[in-house]
């Protein structure tokens, strides 16, 4: 087949795709998957993390016509635009030749490209590309130095929850790239790498959990950093946002040497019972059947992870998120504020005042009533940004990530100024 008929298949089956999603048909959708994509997100995956977006963005008013870009070697990746009441956002599909989905996600939709903040002087530091670990799950990364000899203090970048890049790109926006490069320009050295599901989805075992997803690129990432001599080997930090936050005293209790934590957004409430606050706080804003509907299966899937009937053998489309039950099982036995209680080395953490997902009432305040009589731990709150560490005003929603923004300059500064500090 060439080029042009691979293009005009693609589109075919993206437009009847995209015409079930409308329809909310998720049963039949999954008949578009090839047998990976299949297994790693079924139809109630899809039909949360749809309603998640449709809620977002005030509900579904139409589904615009397909456009077909460059994509992976014997692929076709389709963009659909889904405009919403309050914004937009893009089906991204990858399709065969075999008329199969190999790839699919939820894109924030913007026509902006992502712009370098003020606070970043790409004449302060240089990067290169590198490489974690070894073996099928080995992935790339970056690594920013500061010019001049050093040695510098460094920090591993943690992205949150999901199959994120380097950048944590979502939309026009790139929060851990604005941090490696705010960084990077005020004398820290900054390592980021791609996560293993977003450079291998297809490869992730069926019983992978969130330690082998965070601890073998980020201890990994800690000892190549030790290796340059324009770093101070003892002086190697991580940074952890949301799900990273989260995970961070974990990698730490793993490698003790490392020299402390920062914190940004990091999640202390069990993750199923947020997932259902959260999606009653997004059903809220375009109330209806299909929300309710997905309140109450996320409720349902919440129970199963808290109570005894989870075991390694329940399917995944039971479980929130689709998420493999391995997944639960580890994230469920893992308490991220009393490791850190047992952790010796110093600990930055920050919150936005604005942040629905992670909150001040729900988080925040295990991380205070554990930690915030240590006098090596700083807690601050950050009134006005959201959960990228975004400013912003008003009612935080899904769709003002959809907007071009940074982190917040004074973020990027206290975070350098306690780097530099220890």
């Amino acid at each position: 087949m060439d080029a042009d008929g691979r293009d005009g298949r693609a589109l075919e089956v993206a437009r009847d795709f995209a015409a079930l999603l409308r329809a909310e048909s998720f049963d039949e959708t999954v008949e578009f998957f090839a047998p990976p994509l299949r297994a790693a997100v079924p139809a109630e995956a899809l039909r949360l993390a749809w309603a998640a977006e449709a809620a977002g963005h005030g509900g579904v008013r139409a589904v615009e016509e397909p456009v077909t870009e460059p994509g992976e070697a014997g692929l076709v990746r389709v963009r659909t635009p889904v405009t919403c009441a309050n914004g937009r956002f893009t089906v991204v599909a990858s399709v065969g030749d075999d008329g199969l989905l190999h790839g699919l996600r939820l894109d924030p939709h913007s026509a902006a490209e992502w712009q370098p903040p003020h606070y970043a002087d790409e004449d302060r530091f240089t990067e290169r590309d590198v490489m974690l670990g070894t073996g099928p799950l080995a992935v790339p990364g970056t690594l920013s130095l500061p010019t001049g000899p050093g040695p510098w203090p460094a920090v591993v970048l943690l992205s949150g929850g999901g199959p994120f890049d380097r950048d944590e790109s979502s939309g026009p926006n790139k929060p851990l790239k604005d941090l490696a490069w705010g960084l990077a320009t005020r004398h820290v050295a900054v390592l980021r790498f791609d996560k293993a599901t977003f450079a291998h989805p297809d490869r992730l075992p069926s019983d992978f959990t969130m330690a082998d997803e965070y601890l073998p690129p980020a201890l990994a990432a800690v000892q190549l950093l030790r290796q340059q001599p324009e770093v101070a080997p003892d002086r190697v930090h991580l940074l952890g946002h949301s799900m990273g936050g989260k995970v961070a005293p974990r990698i730490a209790a793993a490698d003790p040497s490392i020299a402390g934590l920062v914190l940004l957004a990091a999640d202390t409430q069990p993750m199923h019972e947020a997932a259902v606050r959260v999606a009653r706080s997004l059903a809220d804003l375009a109330p209806g059947p299909s929300a309710d509907e997905w309140v109450s299966a996320l409720i349902r899937q919440a129970a199963l992870v808290a109570g005894p009937e989870l075991t390694p053998d329940t399917p995944s489309h039971l479980l929130p998120l689709g998420l493999s039950a391995a997944y639960w099982l580890d994230l469920r036995a893992y308490d991220p504020v009393a490791t850190a209680a047992r952790l010796t080395c110093p600990m930055l953490i920050l919150q936005g005042g604005r942040d629905y997902q992670v909150t001040v009432a729900d988080d925040l305040i295990r991380w205070q009533e554990a930690l915030a009589h240590r006098p090596e731990v700083a807690i601050r709150i950050h009134q006005d940004v959201n959960h990228l560490f975004f400013s912003g005003s008003g009612q935080p929603t899904p769709a003002e990530y959809t907007h071009p923004g940074h982190v917040d300059p004074a973020v990027v500064d206290e975070i350098a100024a306690w780097l530099v500090r220890q």
